[in-house]
Parts: structure tokens; C-alpha cells; sequence
């Protein structure tokens, strides 16, 4: 390759890779308006994309003419950013925007499909169970309550009858049951149950 095409090619490497930087920094200065990134990383995020920026052209210049760096070098980059922010840089922005609209508008629908789908799915099913369960509950000590009515008259007469024979039992057992604790352990574990029914359900 003569020396006259490759000065062409670098050149139209550079004004390529102004072009290029031109439609990164717009990019990057509507994602970072948008987003609204903390003031403090912006100028963390301009050294990191003139670092990247300057490593790119080099690259570039690097694999066109062996790195050498040549006035025509610049007036490519030259040449390369204002055609860019002359005739690019609106359209480009724009259609980072809408990107960006659609980015959002994708997680608001993928998040409202989440909700109808699944979240409220659950929570209906939880309240239906907590209702059911109230409902047995309920049912449940109202059937007790009446069985132990019914019985109430046998167990009177039962405890009557078997009265010579456990008062003797009783006086010998109590002692020994009072020292297990039997009444306290058991009332805390119904505290702890009643507890614990009372935070799942209330």
C-alpha cells in the first residue's frame, strides 16, 4: 500500500473513530441524565470514557498506520466529530431516548405481568386459607364446645361414681405432679401457640 492510500485509510479511520466517540459521549450523557446518576461519579464516568476513548483511537490508529501519529490523524478526528454533532447527534439522541423509554416501559410491564400473574395469585390463596381456617376454627371450638355440654352431665356422674376411689389416687399423685410442673409448662406452650396463630393470621 503506497503512502498516499494509507494516509487516506488512517484518515478515514479517525474520522470514523470521531464519529464513534461522538455517538459513545451522547449516549453517555443522556443515559446519565436520565438515570440520574450521583453527581460525584460524573467526573469518575468522564475519566473512565476519555481513558476508553483515547485507548480506542489508538487502537485504531494503531492498526491502520502502526501507531504513527500524523497531523492528518487529527484532522480526521476533527473532521469525524463535527460531521458527527453536525448531522448524527440529534438523531442519535433521540433514539437513545427512546431506548431508554422502552428499557422502562418493558420493566413496568414485566413487573405488572409479575404482580397479576403471581404476586396476587398468592395473596388471594393466603387469604382464602386464612379464611378457611378461621372458618374451621371456629367450627371446630363451636362443635367442641357443644359436645362438651352433652357430655358434661356423664362426666359429673362418672366422677360421682370413681370419687371414693380417686380422692386416695389424687391425694397420693399430687405431690408428685405438682413437682413436674405439668400446669406451667403447659400454659406456656398454649401462650407460645396462641402466639404464634395470632401473627400468622391476624
Amino acid at each position: 500500500m503506497t503512502s498516499l492510500s494509507l494516509q487516506f485509510l488512517t484518515m478515514g479511520m479517525m474520522l470514523l473513530s470521531g464519529i464513534g466517540m461522538g455517538v459513545i459521549f451522547d449516549g453517555y450523557r443522556v443515559v446519565s441524565n436520565e438515570l440520574r446518576f450521583p453527581r460525584w461519579t460524573l467526573p469518575v464516568l468522564d475519566m473512565v470514557y476519555w481513558l476508553a476513548a483515547s485507548l480506542l483511537v489508538f487502537r485504531v490508529l494503531y492498526a491502520s498506520n502502526y501507531g504513527e501519529v500524523r497531523a492528518y490523524v487529527f484532522l480526521g478526528l476533527l473532521i469525524g466529530v463535527l460531521c458527527y454533532y453536525w448531522l448524527l447527534s440529534k438523531p442519535v439522541i433521540r433514539t437513545v431516548k427512546w431506548l431508554i423509554d422502552a428499557v422502562r416501559a418493558l420493566i413496568r410491564f414485566t413487573l405488572r405481568t409479575f404482580d397479576l400473574l403471581i404476586v396476587k395469585p398468592v395473596v388471594l390463596l393466603y387469604r382464602f386459607i386464612r379464611v378457611l381456617i378461621g372458618f374451621g376454627t371456629a367450627l371446630t371450638i363451636f362443635l367442641l364446645k357443644i359436645v362438651l355440654q352433652l357430655v358434661r352431665p356423664f362426666w359429673l356422674l362418672l366422677r360421682f361414681l370413681l370419687g371414693p376411689l380417686t380422692r386416695p389416687l389424687w391425694r397420693w399423685l399430687g405431690p408428685k405432679l405438682s413437682s413436674l410442673q405439668l400446669k406451667e409448662r403447659w400454659d406456656k406452650i398454649l401462650s407460645g401457640v396462641i402466639k404464634l396463630w395470632k401473627r400468622l393470621f391476624k
